[in-house]
């Protein structure tokens, strides 16, 4: 499970930062947050391809997570994509997708599907499921929780050795089959396998001032994606836009007690973010100011 940053510029592009978009590599398929202009570049600048994209999750319709999606569409169409692209986001994603897919000219070769989410509400989507909040910001406005589901324990070799199954039973063990041995004995997947472990969990607020949901959506997440558009001698002026410091982005992972902080969407008056890092570190001492490219590899806790 690998988390790579495209962009982690607040409101628009800089020279040093492209603006909102989070992919993570569920390894069967790539799963896009947010979806900023020149997101298509990124992802040739970064180890994922946006052909394995097989869902995107739009938390608002500000133009810096969102105006990346026509070049995005079309280049897919232009690779041959033919499998479906599904498009998650508050309610305009409907007329908002409808709008991007009649832009220009092009031939449409495979299906895009907006799917409207509210606050509450929550997609079962497989291997993993995606929870919505609602987000402290002017407009309607999503935060997610991408969490896989739980998945079976680790298999006990040595156990599975001292009842006396070889290399063959293995496999059938693991499959979830019993087997019975030579001398009659029969060994049950239960017997060698370890306990369930929980699937690991990314939560990314998106645009948004400090949020009691947001907190109770991150609760013991394995990651915290926030934003953190300034330092807190700003905070005033920037919850009043919807907008979070460093400082309470820390706070909401101090108080949600999650694995790591990441920060980002930062104010254009940051060259250097080293100050806002600085700041979180003081109340959430794992908190690291992502930038363009960064990738995590996501480790069970």
């Amino acid at each position: 499970m690998q988390l790579t940053f495209l962009g982690t510029a607040g409101s628009w592009p800089t020279k040093e930062r492209n603006a909102s978009a989070i992919a993570l590599d569920m390894e069967g398929e790539v799963v896009l947050l947010d979806c900023g202009e020149g997101t298509q570049r990124q992802f040739f600048l970064s180890p994922m391809s946006f052909m394995r994209v097989r869902r995107i999750f739009i938390t608002h319709f500000h133009g810096d997570h969102f105006l990346g999606l026509p070049g995005l569409i079309q280049s897919m169409g232009l690779n041959n994509r033919t499998e479906p692209l599904e498009v998650y986001g508050p309610e305009e994603v409907v007329p908002t997708i409808e709008s991007i897919m009649r832009l220009g000219h092009f031939t449409q070769k495979f299906p895009v599907t907006p799917h409207p989410m509210s606050p509450g509400s929550r997609e079962d989507l497989g291997n993993y499921t995606v929870s919505a909040v609602r987000a402290n910001h002017p407009v309607p406005a999503l935060a997610f929780r991408i969490e896989e589901k739980e998945k079976r324990g680790r298999f006990d070799a040595d156990r599975a050795h001292s009842l006396g199954c070889q290399g063959r039973d293995f496999a059938v063990l693991e499959r979830g089959e019993a087997v019975v041995l030579r001398n009659g004995t029969r060994v049950t997947p239960e017997m060698v396998m370890g306990p369930p472990r929980p699937g690991r969990s990314i939560v990314y607020t998106g645009d948004t001032a400090p949020a009691p949901d947001v907190v109770t959506l991150a609760r013991d997440a394995d990651i915290l994606i926030h934003e953190a558009s300034v330092e807190s001698s700003l905070e005033k002026d920037a919850n009043a836009w919807g907008h979070s410091s460093a400082r309470q982005a820390a706070h909401a992972a101090q108080e949600a007690r999650v694995g790591e902080l990441y920060l980002t969407h930062f104010s254009s008056r940051y060259p250097d973010v080293a100050p806002l890092e600085a700041e979180a570190r003081v109340t959430f001492e794992r908190s690291t100011a992502a930038y363009d490219l960064l990738s995590v590899i996501i480790r069970q806790r």
